[in-house]
């Protein structure tokens, strides 16, 4: 009996092997509708701890940033309803949550100087929810200590604890604001940097805007801990040089966008 346990539980490992965009392994054992759950019970913690930015015009250009960046995000997820809130938080952060979720603090501004810097952020986070990379961390946490009965009682709203509520969080990367830190590795910041840099392009964003993006966080990082939303990758001149070798395959992407008249023209406030 117990090999016969045994041997289900790896064939269920093998079957849920798969391959990101990219073509890098992954483990998924949790289905998208799970993640999905766990996304809109993790963005309404959120809402309910974090006060949302009542600016008017920041909302708007925030939305306008976004828009034509989901839009081109279709051909890998589908329509999805995106729900998009500006937080009022100093710190330079943006995240985007399986199911439709998308989180930007309003100190992200003072380093995405331009509508396309702020792009390349937006692009990068949907990026990580288009190679399922917040199912990745769940699943290898369930693949290492289990954990599953503790999903569940989050999505329902059931009391977990602060300290599994905080492991939660993290595996869907937005561990800096709950206390527990679970960062992306730095071939899932690879690849969502480089999806990140072909959904601005393709959204008619300027594509060389994400190298200066970079440049603007590793400014602000003054050789001290980066700002939370690099987590702990920092934005070295090797990552620089990885979008900066792929700008040549995105240019055209761009501007075929430019030329079928996707042009967004979203005014900072």
């Amino acid at each position: 009996m117990r090999f016969k346990a045994v041997f289900a539980i790896i064939t269920g490992l093998l079957v849920a092997c798969t391959t990101s965009p990219l073509g890098r392994k992954q483990l998924l054992l949790v289905p998208d509708s799970t993640m999905n759950a766990m996304g809109a019970q993790a963005f309404q913690e959120l809402k309910s701890t974090t006060p949302a930015e009542t600016s008017d015009s920041l909302n708007a250009y925030v939305q306008c940033v976004a828009k034509p960046v989901t839009e081109a995000a279709k051909a890998q997820l589908g329509e999805m309803k995106w729900e998009i809130v500006v937080f009022r938080d100093q710190t330079a952060n943006a995240f985007a949550l399986p199911g439709g979720k998308i989180g930007v603090h309003s100190g992200l501004l003072n380093v995405a100087i331009t509508d396309a810097q702020l792009a390349a952020v937006l692009g990068h986070e949907v990026g990580h929810v288009i190679a399922k990379h917040g199912a990745e961390r769940v699943s290898e946490s369930l693949a290492a200590q289990g954990g599953l009965a503790i999903v569940d009682a989050f999505i329902l709203g059931k009391s977990v604890g602060q300290e599994k509520k905080g492991l939660i969080m993290g595996a869907l990367g937005l561990g800096a604001q709950f206390g527990i830190l679970h960062p992306h590795s730095r071939g899932q910041e690879s690849e969502a940097d480089l999806i990140g840099l072909d959904l601005m392009s393709r959204a008619g964003f300027d594509p060389s805007q994400s190298v200066d993006l970079w440049r603007n966080m590793a400014r602000q990082a003054g050789g001290k801990a980066p700002p939370e939303f690099l987590s702990t990758h920092p934005a070295n001149q090797s990552r620089i040089d990885n979008l900066q070798a792929h700008l040549p395959e995105s240019l055209p992407k761009y501007q075929a966008a430019q030329a079928e008249g996707r042009r967004p023209n979203c005014k900072r406030p």
